[in-house]
């Protein structure tokens, strides 16, 4: 796009949201990188304008509110922003446990980062979303694991079960502002994050899947962007799971 219209990615030094930076960069977007480790946000930001990508990386813990409002500053002066990607969660070596040994401690701190940051990042960002004064987009990261019911993984299902109705109520509050609000569910992904999930787990997708083979970052990219993509323009407020055929409704 001529004008470089701007979209946040939040958690984007890897994985998932390095691979719906890309996307969006190569789709003509201006792609601020979000991501808490330092290290990894540089090394992203570097990457990608080797690519020819205009991308920015900005250091943010998205579960601390007074960093949030740095991301908001740092993004209006960048210029127009028109999408936001709520992707950042806890996601690596979250499972395991039977919902009644889950420690209060693990279920606030999953919580905190899944359920509330979408939120917290969604309403500081909003200023800057209606000064843009066009269409805007916002896609969540939930999981199919919400949609499936998976064991011995409850906190993490209850934060992404409420990022699906986060997504309801914000596509309703915002629909006649012009921003519309959309979630995708991808199923168990092979990147950094998912590096210590159990093998049982992965037997389950492979043995559950229509499309049997492993799910890759990039069989994601092609939804978030059409999310963020102008004939997305009269779809809000829903949730698509990307998961090979691994949940159906």
């Amino acid at each position: 796009m001529a004008d470089r219209r701007t979209v946040v990615v939040t958690g984007a030094g890897r994985g998932l949201g390095l691979a719906m930076a890309r996307r969006a960069g190569a789709d003509g977007f201006r792609v601020v990188l979000a991501e808490l480790e330092e290290r990894r946000g540089r090394a992203a930001e570097t990457r990608l304008r080797a690519e020819g990508i205009d991308a920015h990386f900005t250091r943010c813990d998205v579960a601390d509110p007074a960093s949030v409002a740095q991301l908001a500053d740092f993004t209006g002066e960048l210029g127009p922003l028109y999408g936001l990607v709520n992707n950042a969660a806890l996601a690596n070596g979250v499972g395991g446990k039977e919902f009644q040994d889950i420690d209060v401690e693990d279920w606030d701190r999953l919580m905190t980062v899944n359920a509330r940051s979408p939120w917290l990042v969604s309403k500081a960002l909003l200023p800057h979303l209606l000064a843009h004064g066009g269409p805007g987009r916002i896609v969540n990261l939930a999981s199919d694991a919400a949609l499936y019911g998976s064991p011995r993984l409850a906190h993490y299902i209850a934060s992404k079960g409420a990022v699906i109705a986060l997504t309801r109520a914000m596509a309703r509050e915002l629909g006649d502002k012009g921003i519309t609000v959309n979630a995708v569910a991808p199923g168990l992904t092979e990147c950094e994050a998912t590096e210590t999930v159990p093998a049982e787990r992965h037997d389950l997708y492979r043995m559950n899947r229509a499309i049997s083979r492993p799910q890759q970052p990039d069989d994601l990219t092609g939804t978030v962007a059409f999310l963020l993509g102008e004939e997305s323009r009269y779809l809000t407020g829903q949730v698509i799971a990307v998961n090979g055929g691994f949940t159906m409704h």
